[in-house]
Order: C-alpha cells, then structure tokens, then sequence
C-alpha cells in the first residue's frame, strides 16, 4: 500500500478547474516534486494534501487512513513555507520548539528534540539568536528544523528556495537532499524550477492546467517527454516537424530535410508528419558528408563550461549546447554541419492529457 494516495483528486472554484483528477501514489520515505509553471494547480495541490483548501472532489490517504476532511492540525504533516513563516520576536530554538509546545511534548524531551533539530541543520550555535540575525539560508534552515521536530509523516515544501540568490540555492538544493534522505521523511516539494525538481527528487509530477501530464524519474522525464508541453518546460529542446516515411511495429521511419532516420515507438502514426524532440546537449558537430542538416551560426552564449548555440537551418533555428574544451568558440555566421544519434530523438504525442505513472 502507497504511504500517501492522491485518488481523483480536484479543486474546483466556479467554472474554474484549478487542479483537475490528479492520482498519485507516494511510497514512504520518497521525494516527490510537484513541478510547473505558475497557476498549474501544484500550490493548490499542495495546500489540499496541507488541508489549508477543501478538496472539490476526490480522497487524500495517508498510511490508508482517509484525511481528505481532517483539520490541518489533525493531519500532523510538517510544513516550509515559502516565506518561511517565521515568529520575528522568538528566538531559533524558541521557533524550532514551538510546535512541540502545540502538541504538549513535555520539557525534557523537547529540549532534546529542538537539540538535535538544530544539529541536524547545523544550527547548534545560533539558537539564542532572532531570525533578523540569520541570513535567508540560515532561516530557511530554522523553518525546516521546525518542521522536521515534530516527526510528521509527510514533509510539504512550498518554493522553499525560491528566496535564495543562485549560488546559496545550489547548496541548500544539496544540503536539504541530504538531510531528507538522513530522517528519511516523505516528502512533496512544490517548484517551478525544473533544475531544482531534477536534482532533488526520486520522481518528479509535471503539471499542466490542473493535470499531471507526466509522473516519472527525472532522468526518463528529462529524456523522454510525453508532448511538446514537458519537452520545452523541463530543460531545452528542439521541436522539429518530420515526414513519416514508413512505419512498421515498434519503428517508424523520418525524412528530416534530405535525411532518413529510424526511430522507435510504441505507437501507430496515423498524420504525414510528427513532432520530434532533440535535446541541445545530443546535437553534434560532424564533417558535412556525414551531415543531418546543415547550417549558419545565427547567435552564441558563454555559459562558463558550455556554449549555447543558436543555428540557423532548413528545419528552422536548432540550439546546440557544446562544452567549453577550450578551443576558440563558433563566430556568429560560420557554417556548420549538424547531426544526432536517431536514439535521441523523440516523437512526442500532440494530443496526450493524462499522466504516465
């Protein structure tokens, strides 16, 4: 049995559908990341698990008990805010123990537990400060001891790190991952930042309009996205339109420009043309007899151990991502000779709603 089950769950307000049959099963101890753009419906399904917002429709099991109705302080789930909802006149120690003293957790026993809350963030030396007195990691760490004291069954993280300059959210993306695999506490993560769903999570629920369109592990999300939608929100990628050349069970063939490409797939293709997906990192540089499509550099971008290209072809612009070896950079309007392995090409599904578990 699923640690924590999501079974058509929907959040309706009027006419308008913000989350929409959302099922997802959570085995105990797993990091799930709720990932899309803003008004997709993973706040609201957050706050439904939270029970901070009713459910419209459907049921939240927790351990196989129904919780769908239960209070929010009936559920004892442990919550970070994205504001990190810290009390500015309690010390760390004091907000840390807190919710201790709402569950009448007697003294001994919560100093014990505040103790090593702190330890576990690398917090010990700071605990007779004020969260003034804390940098924005420091006092993301004081929202996470508070709400890994009280041992919830289920961990809740709303844009924890959205608040955070880019370097110190690198680390807090590391530190937080470490800390969740130490206790071992389930955890959902809410985020619209796809690089901080793939580096943390065991799976990853991307969302849609109030769907889950795709639930799967990062590395298959990443690789294998189900339509356009995913392919372009979580990472970068090439969106070309291909001629179906022929078709067989389990391969097809593609004519992109004047090359002929064998892909596979699990599904009949039943239009003229279907759209492929090529990540920037697959596209390679090769010698123009050996050439997919050819082209003119029309931009580049220094990232620091990469270069982002932006190349001009028949099929339309195609961005390619080339590491930094060193080596003098393509200039803007040099030709170059493109290709890619046909087992990095996908076909995505145009009209695919639903999630794949």
């Amino acid at each position: 049995m699923s640690f924590l089950k999501l079974e058509n769950l929907s959040k309706q307000y009027g006419d308008f559908h913000a989350v929409t049959n959302i099922d997802l099963s959570v085995e105990q101890g797993e990091f799930v990341s709720l990932l899309g753009p803003s008004g997709c419906g993973k706040t609201t399904t957050l706050q439904m698990i939270a029970g901070f917002v009713e459910a419209s429709a459907g049921r939240i099991l927790l351990n196989g008990r129904d919780i769908t109705h239960e209070k929010p302080n009936r559920r004892g789930l442990g919550i970070v805010f994205q504001s990190y909802a810290l009390f500015p006149h309690m010390t760390v120690s004091d907000n840390v123990r807190f919710g201790l003293e709402m569950r009448h957790v007697d003294a001994k026993e919560s100093a014990q537990r505040v103790e090593q809350a702190l330890a576990l963030v690398h917090l010990e030396k700071f605990a007779h400060r004020y969260p003034r007195e804390l940098s924005g990691g420091q006092r993301q760490r004081v929202a996470l001891a508070r709400a890994l004291v009280i041992e919830p069954p289920i961990l809740l993280l709303d844009e924890p790190m959205s608040n955070l300059d880019a370097k110190l959210r690198e680390e807090m993306q590391i530190e937080l991952r470490d800390i969740q695999r130490k206790v071992g506490t389930t955890t959902i993560m809410v985020t619209h930042d796809q690089a901080e769903a793939l580096s943390m999570s065991d799976r990853v629920v991307v969302m849609e309009a109030g769907r889950a369109v795709q639930i799967g592990k990062p590395l298959d999300t990443y690789e294998n996205p189900v339509n356009r939608f995913v392919s372009q929100f979580v990472g970068k990628a090439n969106l070309l339109e291909a001629d179906i050349v022929w078709q067989r069970p389990g391969k097809v063939g593609l004519r992109i420009g004047q090359h002929e490409l064998e892909v596979d797939t699990d599904t009949t293709i039943d239009t003229p043309q279907a759209t492929i997906c090529i990540r920037p990192e697959k596209i390679e540089r090769c010698s123009t007899q050996d050439a997919m499509l050819t082209g003119e550099v029309a931009s580049c971008f220094f990232l620091g151990n990469q270069w982002l290209y932006r190349i001009r072809t028949e099929c339309g612009d195609i961005l390619a991502i080339w590491q930094n070896d060193g080596q003098t950079a393509c200039q803007q309007g040099q030709s170059v000779a493109l290709r890619w392995p046909a087992s990095a090409t996908r076909l995505l599904n145009a009209t695919l709603q639903e999630a794949h578990v």
